[in-house]
C-alpha cells in the first residue's frame, strides 16, 4: 500500500457524522483490512507509522505526556489528509487538537485487529518508522 491508497482508504471509512476519537473510522477500517490480504494491512501500517512519524516534531508535542502526544497525532491523522497536510505545514493547527484532547488512539489498534481478523494470530509487527514519541531525533533536535 503506498501513501495515496492509505488516503483514500482513510477518506472511504471516514464516517459522514463527527467522530472526534476516530472509534467509528477505527471499526470501519478494522473491517475493511481484515478481509485481506495481509499484505494491505503490513501496508497501511508502515504508512500509518510514517503519518505518525512525520507529525513527531518538538513544535508540535512539547509539553504533552508521550501518551497524549501519540493519540493526538493519531487524531490529526484521522481528520484525513487535507487536514495532515495543513496541520504539518502549520503547527499552530496542532494547538485545538492537544488542548481540547482529541485523540484517535483507536487508531492504532487497527493493524493489530485487523492481521488477528485475518490470521486468527497476534502480530508482532515492527514497521520501518516507530510512531512512539520522540523517534523522530530530527524532529526534536533544537533549531
Amino acid at each position: 500500500m503506498n501513501e495515496r491508497d492509505f488516503w483514500q482508504l482513510v477518506e472511504a471509512c471516514r464516517p459522514a457524522t463527527p467522530d472526534p476519537d476516530g472509534d467509528e473510522l477505527a471499526a470501519v477500517l478494522t473491517a475493511r483490512l481484515g478481509k485481506g490480504p495481509v499484505a494491505d494491512v503490513v501496508g497501511f501500517a508502515e504508512q500509518l507509522s510514517w503519518a505518525l512519524y512525520r507529525l513527531d516534531r518538538r513544535e508540535f508535542g512539547e509539553g504533552l505526556s508521550d501518551d497524549q502526544f501519540l493519540y493526538t497525532r493519531a487524531a490529526v491523522v484521522a481528520a484525513g489528509q487535507e487536514e495532515f497536510e495543513r496541520v504539518l505545514g502549520d503547527p499552530e493547527r496542532f494547538g485545538p487538537y492537544a488542548e481540547e484532547f482529541v485523540w484517535a488512539e483507536a487508531l492504532l489498534y487497527v493493524p493489530d485487529e485487523a492481521y488477528r481478523a485475518l490470521t486468527g494470530e497476534e502480530w508482532d509487527r515492527g514497521t520501518r518508522y516507530s510512531y512512539e514519541s520522540h523517534a523522530n531525533t530530527a524532529g526534536w533536535a533544537s533549531a
